[in-house]
């Protein structure tokens, strides 16, 4: 994989490859038989119309599923989808909502999903079931995200008026059942802390339907005025996360973090990577094995888009990596790590570097001298590539699963010279 310079604006062929093989599965799993699922530009199919639906933009990169017969709720959709991230963008993504609103979307966006039945089949659909636990009628859009171990549909819940009446998130295989199951045990722990600089979703339902696992969560006030946030005030609003459950002191070697983190190496596939991990962590428990260290909590995947910043709170949503006990400080690294290549389309290597040398200053906040800092930021990319590696991320496709191309190099350059 060569270097990443620029942030990604069109999907490759490979991945609008896989966005459409992924939604052909999904669809599948959300309709099941015997409805029937077609996908293209069909108008008229034998049996009963049960849904129909509009991929945005198209089959060749499709991002969204958008119910076509209940134009408020597809607009809704649309306005939720994602953060504008200029004016320009902004107003694009408002023409688009309205077009769908008004009826316009339909002409031009032709491709279509329709499931349809048989007069006598029954319709037991993720629509009929999400309605049946809520107690009121649901119509769904689908966010087709890029490829990744962990991806799995994820639903906008609406009202054909368009009211959000919250997000599902559903786990389709081992991986994504149980990162749903996570989510939701941790959302539950996290309902009893009362917070101060932090908004999380509540839990408005759990349970399992044709062999997935089904979590339903409430929808954050993300409409509300956005304020651009400081660095003092995010690590205030991450130093809360991590004190959920107090904070201790461990020497690194004897740690629980650090039996749990060898555990999950020592359950990693045997390969050149794993071995380069083994060593990294060999080294760092020689020659920082006796440092101490605060453990708390970490949200695991605390990131730009899974947060936003308003007057009053630090929104914050995507729990299935909550984790505890960590190092203290692994947010900030993980965001400032996460921002540089995915929004800032830095080098991934050098924002690997990056992290590293700004550890000492980044986690100021946290009370970390610079040697416990630059220990904890390399702690924090042995967990990192260990998750990928444990999910099987180069597998499934993903854009930086390939470790030994842009992690593991600065990784074990970095721990050489401690």
């Amino acid at each position: 994989m060569s270097p990443v310079r620029r942030a990604p604006n069109r999907l490759t062929g490979t991945e609008a490859r896989l966005r459409t093989e992924y939604l052909s599965e999904v669809t599948g799993m959300l309709w099941p038989r015997p409805l029937r699922t077609s996908i293209g530009r069909v108008d008229t199919a034998p049996g009963r119309l049960v849904g129909e639906f509009v991929v945005v933009p198209n089959l060749r990169k499709p991002r969204l599923l958008l119910p076509l017969d209940a134009p408020r709720a597809a607009a809704t959709a649309v306005r939720r989808y994602s953060e504008p991230r200029s004016r320009l963008a902004s107003i694009r993504l408002e023409l688009l909502a309205l077009s769908l609103r008004f009826g316009v979307g339909r002409v031009l966006m032709p491709d279509r999903v329709q499931v349809r039945a048989a007069h006598d089949d029954p319709t037991d659909t993720i629509e009929s079931y999400l309605s049946a636990a809520l107690k009121t009628e649901v119509r769904v859009s689908l966010h087709i995200g890029p490829a990744r171990a962990n991806r799995k549909p994820v639903l906008s819940l609406l009202s054909a008026a368009g009211e959000l009446l919250g997000f599902a998130k559903i786990g389709i295989n081992d991986l994504t059942r149980r990162l749903v199951l996570a989510e939701g045990a941790s959302l539950a722990e996290l309902a009893s802390v009362t917070w101060q600089y932090t908004t999380v979703p509540r839990v408005l339902h759990a349970g399992r339907w044709n062999d997935l696992e089904v979590l339903v969560l409430s929808a954050l006030p993300v409409e509300r005025t956005r304020v651009p946030i400081s660095a003092a005030r995010l690590a205030q609003s991450m130093l809360e996360v991590a004190a959920v459950g107090g904070l201790t002191g461990h020497h690194l070697a004897v740690s629980p973090y650090w039996c749990s983190l060898l555990d999950r190496l020592d359950r990693l596939q045997p390969g050149p990577d794993a071995d380069s991990l083994h060593e990294a962590a060999a080294v760092l428990a020689d020659r920082g094995g006796a440092a101490q260290l605060r453990m708390g909590a970490w949200h695991g995947d605390w990131t730009p888009w899974n947060m936003a910043s308003i007057t009053d709170s630090v929104l914050l949503w995507d729990w299935e990596r909550f984790t505890s006990p960590v190092p203290l400080g692994f947010d900030a690294v993980h965001f400032r790590l996460q921002q540089a290549v995915v929004r800032g389309g830095d080098d991934p290597r050098s924002a690997v570097a990056a992290c590293v040398l700004a550890a000492p200053e980044l986690l100021t906040p946290f009370g970390l001298a610079p040697p416990e800092a630059e220990l904890t930021a390399l702690l924090y990319l042995v967990d990192l590539a260990t998750r990928y590696l444990g999910d099987g991320q180069a597998e499934a496709g993903a854009r930086l699963g390939v470790l030994g191309q842009w992690l593991l190099p600065e990784l074990l350059a970095r721990v050489a010279a401690l």
